[in-house]
């Protein structure tokens, strides 16, 4: 597998990275309700680093919405092309998820990822800076909350209580997937309500805590990272070439932004 590199013109330090941030919220859109659920396709997308080859790895996994089962898989391996800055993750790994759905031969539909939306504090997480980029309805489910607090939730499946900001305002939810486990963290991203990224979440979360889409995500994104950096042949090394960085331009072209 080729590794793609950062793009030349992407933010290299914090106060770039801010500045972008500062520019693209603008574009999130809010009332939008979103695709419907159980209908369509939803695409669960992940990365996976290794910090010795300063590489990260991202995987995007198609499913049929209303059965869960697998229609397409794509991954891409990619350098790592910010530094570690709380809040700016997402510059870490943008350019990879690009690449690996722009790889798909499949709309990916609403697409689903292990991060935060409007539940960051600039307002501008992952899901909503993906969600702008590519035009695509996106949501953000987490493992674990960022920056903001929430109350007690009940103990049932579908049980929530709002994540909110300082100023009170609700930027997402901790929902309860499964009967007595740790809650995820919903929040929207671009082109969908809260309400309905909670419903799709619910319905992906059928049987485990984590959304089934992010879930094989995780596994695809991980197994493509040991792949990449055990391969050995000179085209398979760190920094063997820079294609990819191409396809994730095209996903914006082919999405309007």
């Amino acid at each position: 597998m080729k590794i793609i590199e950062t793009p030349p013109a992407w933010p290299a330090d914090e106060t770039a990275a801010l500045a972008v941030q500062d520019e693209l919220r603008t574009r999130v859109v809010l009332d939008e309700s979103g695709p419907p659920v159980a209908s369509g396709l939803v695409t669960g997308v992940d990365v996976a680093y290794d910090d010795e080859h300063d590489v990260v790895a991202a995987a995007a996994v198609v499913l049929d919405s209303a059965t869960l089962t697998v229609v397409e898989e794509a991954t891409a391996v990619g350098r790592v092309a910010f530094p570690y800055v709380p809040g700016l993750l997402a510059f870490r790994e943008i350019p990879t998820v690009l690449a690996a759905l722009e790889s798909l031969t499949t709309d990916p539909g609403l697409v689903v990822c292990d991060g935060y939306g409007l539940a960051h504090p600039r307002r501008f997480g992952l899901a909503s800076h993906l969600g702008v980029l590519t035009g695509l309805p996106v949501i953000g489910v987490a493992k674990n909350p960022f920056v903001f607090s929430y109350g007690e939730l009940g103990q049932r499946r579908g049980d929530f209580a709002p994540l909110l900001a300082d100023d009170g305002e609700e930027v997402g939810r901790a929902l309860r997937t499964q009967d007595g486990v740790k809650p995820v963290f919903v929040s929207v991203g671009h082109r969908t309500t809260l309400d309905n990224a909670c419903a799709h979440t619910l319905h992906l979360a059928s049987r485990y805590r984590l959304p089934e889409s992010t879930r094989r995500a995780d596994r695809l994104c991980r197994r493509a990272l040991e792949e990449a950096t055990q391969a050995s042949g000179p085209e398979n090394r760190v920094g063997g070439s820079s294609r990819g960085i191409e396809s994730g331009n095209r996903v914006r072209e082919l999405r309007g932004n």
